[in-house]
This record gives structure tokens, sequence and C-alpha cells, in this order.
């Protein structure tokens, strides 16, 4: 059973599976139900700002009969103040979880090879595990199922879509990624890929047309993440044509969904209105990173 949440390959087909059965269940349910952190202590580390990733841990750990408590980047500073080991170990005199949002997955790895309580991706350089959950559960609400649906992902092959193709190969849906040359999978994130298909295929292109061809859903994320701020005019240079507009969202099945993690930079990834559009399921998304995220502290705290 997984001890962590730091990938979306740290559990299996079936615990994916229980994930999004259990975060369905949340979802029509917000009050009552098990209350596993009942006097328990979340804590709550955040190298990176959040509005949804820490609104909805906050709120889940509280529905959940727990307590979070928050810790920005500069009232750790990890590796500046102290080691990430020793701040681990420290931690883990009190708290049940730790859930970290870092600058480097490295980060992760360290917290969890220190701490005895699971440690939770709130999002790494490398993944957003809880976002691709979240994403997942989405998928099943809207369209009924999420094996055999095809999944296109546009834009930076980047963290959320590193999650997402992860997570669903690994519940049998074929998942097509175009980004541009120099911002696509790497030869060992497309093996991994590969390596978590259950009856999906994989495609990876450069052309947004080709991915989104019969499409049951189409993802996008912005073209500057976090941190790449200096690359901003040579990314949205190399995006030109990765647009996720009505144009391309035409060439689609019909009623394809219209997913992004948020925020958006509007006028670059999608123009401004998308997230209003008749397919845009962006505010579920948003809502259901409460829902997932207590199925994943379910699993990982009560042993489900």
């Amino acid at each position: 059973m997984a001890t962590d949440f730091l990938s979306m390959a740290d559990v299996t087909h079936e615990e994916l599976a229980w994930l999004l059965d259990t975060g369905r269940a949340y979802a029509a349910r917000r009050t009552g139900g098990p209350q596993p952190l009942r006097g328990r202590i979340v804590a709550m580390l955040f190298e990176k700002p959040s509005l949804r990733t820490k609104v909805s841990f906050d709120v889940a750990v509280y529905e959940m009969g727990g307590h979070a408590v928050y810790l920005g980047g500069e009232e750790v500073g990890l590796d500046k103040r102290e080691p990430v080991e020793d701040a681990a170990r420290v931690l883990d005199r009190w708290a049940s979880v730790i859930v970290a949002r870092v600058m480097a997955h490295s980060t992760l790895e360290r917290l969890a090879a220190a701490a005895s309580a699971p440690v939770i991706n709130a999002l790494s350089d490398v993944e957003h595990p809880c976002q691709a959950a979240a994403d997942l559960l989405t998928i099943r609400q809207r369209k009924g199922r999420v094996e055999g649906l095809k999944i296109a992902y546009i834009g930076d092959a980047n963290n959320c879509a590193r999650s997402l193709g992860l997570g669903a190969l690994a519940l049998g849906a074929d998942f097509a990624a175009a980004s541009p040359e120099g911002y696509a999978f790497s030869g060992a994130d497309a093996a991994r890929l590969r390596d978590a298909a259950n009856g999906g295929s994989l495609t990876l292109t450069d052309d947004p047309d080709e991915a989104i061809d019969a499409a049951d859903v189409i993802y996008t994320d912005v073209w500057t993440s976090m941190g790449q701020e200096a690359e901003a005019a040579e990314r949205r240079e190399a995006f030109e044509g990765f647009q996720v507009n009505e144009n391309l969202v035409a060439l689609a099945n019909p009623g394809a969904l219209v997913m992004h993690p948020m925020p958006v930079h509007y006028g670059e990834e999608m123009p401004p209105g998308m997230l209003e559009h008749p397919q845009s399921a962006a505010f579920d998304q948003a809502e259901n990173r409460l829902h997932a995220q207590k199925a994943v502290l379910r699993l990982l705290v009560a042993g489900e």
C-alpha cells in the first residue's frame, strides 16, 4: 500500500481507482462520514504560493476532523535555516501527515526518507499528483469513465502533464501530448508514461491538431510556470499556435471537456473567457481538489 504520495506512480491501478471512487463519494457528501484525522495534525510546508492547493487542503483537514498548520517558505527556510532532514524529523514528532509544495522534487524525496509520517506532494517541479487526481475525478464525473477516452494535452510537458499522463494511462485512457520542440517530454518521461499504460496508448507530437483529433478531453496549462518568468517572452514565441481556443476545440469530439488547472495566463494558452466556455470543466477541477485530497489523506492515514 502507498505510504507517500509523491508521484502518480506511487499508487497502484487499484489504489487510483479507489481514490476516484472515494473522491466521488466525498463530492456527493460534503459533511459527515469518516473522520480519520480527528485529533491529528497536518503540517503544510509551502515554498511556493497557492490558492487552490492551500485552501483545499486546509478545508479537507478541517472537515476530516484534524488541524492544519501552515508554514510558508520563509518560516521554515528548508536548507537555509536548517536542513530538510532536520525539519522532517521535528515535524514528525507532532504531525501525522506532511503536505509539501516545493521548488525541487528532491526536497520531497528527502522529506519522505527522513520522516515516518506520510508525505504528500502538493506540487514540485516534476509532478503535481494531487492536481491529476482531481482532474481524473472530474473526467469521471463528467464523462462517466476514464478508460477508453482520449485525453489530449496541449502545451508545455510540465509537472501537471506528467502526473495527468501517468494517471490517465494507468486507468486505461489514450493520452496524446502536443508540445513544441524543446518543451516536450524527455525520453525518460516517455518511457515512464509507456510503462504506466494499462490498455491505453501514448501519442507524442509537435502538432496540436494531431493530438486533439477525436479527443474527449482537451487539457492545457500555462506556458510559463512559477520560477520560469525570465523565459516568458521566449516561451510565448515557441508556443505560438498552441493556444486552446474555439478553433482548436472544434477539432475534438463534440462535447469534449476543456480543462485547465488554473491560474490561467489569458491571451497565451487560452483566450479570455475560455473558462466560461460551455465545455469548460475548470471550476469543477478546482472544487474536486478538495474531494480528491480527502481521498488521498484517507488512503495514507487510515490505510484503506
